[in-house]
């Protein structure tokens, strides 16, 4: 996808986000810091900011990472937004293949009342696929926002 298109489809996804989750200042927010072909993060970040969310980027122990000023464990988080390479209706996710989201939120496979945070995975319209067999480990979405709307997901 052009670079051009790419900024402007994360400019309608910050907006979409905005429009179905009225991001609130005292939510705490993970986001991910976007690759070169992934959904561009930073209008989102910059909306979270601007409504006084606090931010959290994701952590994973073994890689060499910069100091962090806070942490903040995966369960004490209000929505965390997702990076994907595909996803269905039902919340599956096709990810990377790391396996660090569904490990980090692995808990909420076992929960029948309390569900935070929320997963919303953040991808451009062409990313939905009509069936993802899902994995005995796969943790689903609550939905996805790309830059045509917001779809919500079994759980969502």
């Amino acid at each position: 996808m052009p670079a051009r298109e790419r900024q402007h489809a994360s400019l309608l996804v910050a907006r979409n986000v905005d429009r179905a989750l009225l991001l609130r200042s005292h939510w705490r927010i993970a986001v991910y810091a976007a690759l070169p072909e992934e959904l561009d993060t930073a209008p989102l970040i910059a909306l979270a900011q601007e409504r006084g969310c606090r931010i959290y980027l994701p952590r994973i122990d073994g890689i060499a990472e910069p100091e962090a000023a806070a942490t903040i464990g995966a369960r004490w988080l209000d929505v965390v937004f997702l990076p994907l390479v595909g996803f269905d209706r039902r919340g599956v996710r096709l990810g990377t293949g790391g396996g660090y989201y569904d490990r980090a939120f692995a808990f909420r496979r076992w929960r029948s009342a309390w569900h935070a945070p929320r997963l919303v995975g953040l991808a451009y319209g062409l990313q939905q696929l009509e069936h993802i067999t899902a994995a005995a480990h796969d943790v689903l979405m609550d939905a996805v926002v790309t830059e045509e709307g917001i779809i919500r997901c079994a759980t969502g």
